[in-house]
């Protein structure tokens, strides 16, 4: 391993292996340090789908998106495999910010439709819809393993020295353009310097850096989606988000918003959004909640028909929440650090990765609504979590 490079990064998973491809294609020399082995299932990086979800209003996210939806095709032709299927996204639930989102990806330049609900019923029969549907064609799933793999290889094809089963345990910043990296793998501890670092560690990030840099609250939960097998085979799926409201009697509860979507060859794969247990990823108890897990059943019997409510099989990953829930991306000197992405940020990924090697490289600015230094006036994640009852 290097002793000394320009460019650090901390954190394999898909952000800090798109960060490296982009150094890397720029000429960088860059080290990437994953703690875990190839394909590992302790972050959030794993599994074989994701929504690309374009139902934003915000004009940073929406930016993001435009940049994304090209990255995404871009790096799917440099690698040679297909990274996301287009199946299209329907978002319901929530009318009138359904109705903000038509209007704001319309100047985007993103196709989007308001669907009443017999038109949706009709296109999407193993769903079941009581408000206005917004359906945007260009959404879809992301392969989330084989996009991590992608960006490790182009980033390895232009120089890139990418190590697994390297665990990093201190930073420390030395000067302005100077940091140390004291690193452990199989042969013992190691001191890396680099001109500069970029921390991309997920759920470990605050943890980590410790006291070394002041970020914003990053709350880590242990989530368990299911897939739930196919009852109607002959079903269109696109991905979809459904707002529920959890004061509204159903006969079930309601833990947090819902997202699914198709995964071939495992079912439709459905979750609640952020509903878990807040956890220590170093102490992690890989433990279902039955109450969460028993309220996706009721919700796969009543919302989706096209899917048996009893034959399913959980997995799980972790979520890293700011409390605002917005993304922290912003530069201290010579550590650049991204993070607070789970939940939302998959979609990102290329556009992040382009946007932390160009930050860490002192090309770009940060962005106020991802200074690390906002202020978060509403504690969303807090607040969606005690209207659910969770703690």
């Amino acid at each position: 391993m290097s002793a000394h490079t320009d460019y650090l990064v901390i954190g394999g998973g898909a952000m800090g292996s798109a960060t490296s491809h982009f150094l890397a294609a720029a000429g960088h020399e860059v080290v990437l340090l994953e703690r875990f082995d190839p394909g590992h299932v302790q972050g959030a990086s794993h599994g074989s789908t994701r929504n690309f979800n374009p139902a934003y209003d915000h004009p940073e996210y929406v930016r993001f998106l435009q940049r994304s939806q090209l990255l995404w095709d871009e790096v799917s032709q440099q690698a040679g495999v297909q990274l996301l299927h287009r199946t299209g996204l329907v978002n319901h639930g929530d009318v009138p910010g359904q109705r903000v989102i038509h209007r704001v990806l319309g100047r985007a330049g993103f196709d989007s439709e308001l669907l009443s609900i017999s038109e949706a019923q009709e296109r999407f029969s193993g769903m079941r819809f009581e408000t206005e549907t917004l359906y945007i064609p260009q959404g879809g799933q992301l392969n989330a393993d084989k996009a991590v793999s992608a960006f490790q290889q182009l980033a390895a094809a232009n120089g890139a020295e990418i190590r697994h089963g390297a665990r990093v345990l201190r930073i420390e910043v030395l000067g302005d353009e100077l940091a140390s990296v004291t690193v452990q793998d199989a042969s013992g501890e190691h001191m890396i310097t680099a001109r500069h670092v970029v921390v991309t560690a997920g759920a470990w990030t605050q943890a980590l850096l410790g006291t070394t840099l002041e970020l914003p609250r990053i709350h880590v939960t242990e989530e368990h989606p299911v897939h739930f097998a196919l009852k109607d085979r002959d079903a269109f799926w696109p991905g979809f988000n459904h707002t529920l409201d959890p004061a509204r009697r159903t006969g079930s509860r309601v833990f947090a918003p819902v997202y699914g979507m198709h995964t071939p060859g495992e079912g439709i794969k459905v979750g609640w959004h952020g509903s878990g247990a807040v956890i220590d990823p170093e102490h992690r108890p890989h433990l279902v909640i039955e109450e969460q897990l028993s309220a996706l059943q009721d919700y796969a019997a009543r919302w989706l028909p096209g899917v048996d409510p009893q034959l399913f099989e959980p997995v799980s990953c972790t979520y890293a929440n700011t409390e605002d829930e917005h993304f922290i991306l912003d530069r201290f000197g010579p550590v650049t650090v991204g993070a607070g992405f789970s939940g939302q940020g998959f979609k990102f990924v290329p556009a992040i990765g382009e946007h932390l090697a160009l930050l860490a490289s002192g090309r770009t600015g940060t962005i106020p609504a991802f200074s690390a230094g906002r202020t978060i006036d509403t504690p969303i994640f807090l607040n969606r979590r005690a209207q659910a009852g969770l703690a």
